[in-house]
């Protein structure tokens, strides 16, 4: 009775997994969460992400001859935010409809670089020159946004293969095929063969770069259980201070704040150099500083805002292998983000239909040319774990913060300004979770069976080794006809397709797969252990008699 009276009179109620464990009631658990529930909600969801919304334009200006064009590059970050803001309202409201937040994807980034490195595409020489650049003059214009368009046609193409696979229900055949040996070293590449540009950035001062890693760690691993007291507000209780896990919640953000400040301070004081030429230049803050100045107060994103996409068999295949990943990814994204809210695990229908919403994500991200797709975020899966809070109208909250981010021309300007080597170092942490989390899904699978190992252990390694080869070796491929060689040069390029691909087979080949040929169920694994309750704000998902409410 305690139970449902609580439950009708604040609309909610956590409901401990471990119902055997006597150190802690659930009146206590509840009592603590009406104390703290809503303390924590405004500071769920912006920089959870935000390192992953700045990391794609920067890493794709390279390839697109932006490198020098810093403003261009603050556009992109802005119109990144814009449609992820879109994206993430899609999905919350008519997609899985999980608090769960869409942005760009780091799978669509190596078959995307994969494509800018055909010799058709590669950057003139002068577009590297600083000097020799004029950003406003048609020519240069001409350069990078015909490759622009050539990525957002290969996406528009890619991600109607997406939502067909979504709406048609057929994902969920395809999962019958795809476990952990599949997914383990499609994810891990993702990240592995970035670690030539995050070594670059970071390279141009490795003592700043080594700073931003220490305060990163610092604040993820060594201060994340130091609450801060901070002023809240809530009925009953009029304002009061209440511990925040700030450490925990934003240990990148903060990072890169502290960093940039102390190249800010070595910039002023004379101590990094300000002969071009000279190494540690990059580190300035005046280096990357102009573009402030330079960047409208207000521009609204719009699709077609670089022109006309165009289309080429190359680009599509490429993305083709970005899209599969990251529909593997997402499918484990809410079974982990329902796991954590306390939800039911989602139906087929409601996979499907998120699928389907993500693929329209992408349709539009292609339209509006942010140079990526869009995927549902691990990141702010774990934020849920975290923080406690599982509202789907918090999320929708930062939705709109990131659209009103998106049109505020000045914060993609201020994001595109951070000094090189703290975004070399951010990379260096970013790449190595991405390639750690793949490496994670082999939890699922048995690694004592020697079988397991050599598939895992060859897909990865092979998918480092034949791209490596293909991109010094591409005239040894070609077959006279150019579309089939760009297409043939993408795939071998692309680490992840060529680890996937060859996981996928081997796995569905090689005798010994037990339950699932050898892997645990992806939904038994992600999606149907303990539940932990976790305050809604809008409805109970999962009550504490066991029953379970239909949400999708």
């Amino acid at each position: 009775p305690w139970q449902q009276k609580l439950s009708r009179s604040s609309g909610w109620c956590l409901c401990p997994s471990r119902m055997g464990d006597t150190s802690i009631t659930q009146a206590q658990i509840c009592e603590f969460s009406q104390q703290h529930g809503n303390d924590i909600q405004p500071v769920l969801l912006h920089p959870v992400f935000l390192c992953g919304l700045v990391a794609i334009p920067l890493i794709l200006s390279k390839g697109l001859c932006l490198q020098n064009d810093l403003l261009t590059q603050s556009h992109l970050i802005s119109t990144i935010f814009f449609v992820s803001g879109i994206c993430t309202m899609l999905q919350v409201l008519l997609g899985v409809r999980l608090p769960i937040v869409q942005g760009g994807t780091f799978t669509f980034v190596t078959p995307t670089l994969a494509m800018l490195s055909l010799p058709s595409w590669k950057c003139p020489a002068w577009t590297q020159n600083a000097t020799l650049v004029n950003t406003s003059s048609p020519e240069f214009i001409q350069v990078w946004q015909t490759r622009m368009r050539e990525v957002q046609g290969a996406i528009v193409v890619a991600s109607c293969f997406q939502i067909f696979v979504g709406f048609s229900g057929l994902i969920g055949f395809l999962m019958k095929f795809i476990g952990p040996l599949t997914i383990a070293p499609t994810i891990t590449l993702v990240a592995l063969p970035l670690f030539e540009s995050a070594g670059d950035m970071a390279g141009e001062h490795w003592g700043i770069a080594f700073m931003t890693i220490f305060f990163i760690i610092l604040f993820s691993q060594y201060l994340k259980k130091v609450a801060v007291p901070l002023p809240s507000y809530q009925r009953g209780k009029k304002c009061h201070f209440s511990p925040v896990y700030l450490f925990q919640i934003f240990p990148v953000l903060l990072g890169l704040s502290l960093s940039w400040l102390l190249c800010y301070m070595l910039t002023v004081t004379g101590v990094l150099p300000a002969d071009p030429t000279a190494y540690g230049h990059m580190a300035r803050t005046d280096t990357r500083g102009d573009v402030l100045s330079q960047a409208p107060w207000f521009r609204l994103p719009y699709p077609g805002q670089w022109g006309k996409p165009t289309v080429s068999l190359a680009g599509i295949f490429g993305l083709l292998a970005g899209v599969i990943s990251s529909m593997l990814e997402s499918v484990g994204d809410y079974f982990a983000c329902a796991r954590l809210c306390g939800a039911p695990p989602p139906p087929k229908h409601a996979i499907s239909r998120g699928i389907g919403v993500e693929g329209i994500g992408c349709l539009l991200a292609g339209a509006w040319g942010t140079g990526s797709g869009t995927t549902s975020y691990s990141e702010n899966v774990g934020a849920l774990g975290i923080t406690k809070v599982g509202s789907r109208m918090v999320i929708i909250a930062g939705a709109c913060a990131m659209l009103l981010s998106g049109i505020f021309g000045k914060v993609g300007a201020m994001l595109a300004s951070i000094p090189t080597p703290v975004i070399g170092g951010m990379f260096l942490v970013i790449f190595g979770v991405i390639a750690a989390v793949g490496i994670s899904n082999l939890q699922y699978t048995d690694m004592n069976s020697s079988r397991n190992i050599f598939v895992f252990g060859f897909s990865v390694f092979a998918g480092l080794t034949i791209p490596s080869w293909a991109s010094k070796n591409s005239t040894l491929l070609e077959t006279g006809i150019i579309q089939l060689d760009q297409v043939i040069l993408v795939l071998l390029t692309t680490s992840m397709f060529v680890g996937g691909l060859l996981g996928f087979i081997l796995d569905n080949t090689i005798p010994g797969r037990i339950c699932r040929k050898g892997s645990k169920s992806l939904e038994f694994s992600s999606g149907m252990r303990g539940r932990e309750g976790i305050r809604t704000g809008e409805e109970t998902l999962y009550a504490a008699t066991g029953k379970e409410k239909d949400i999708y």
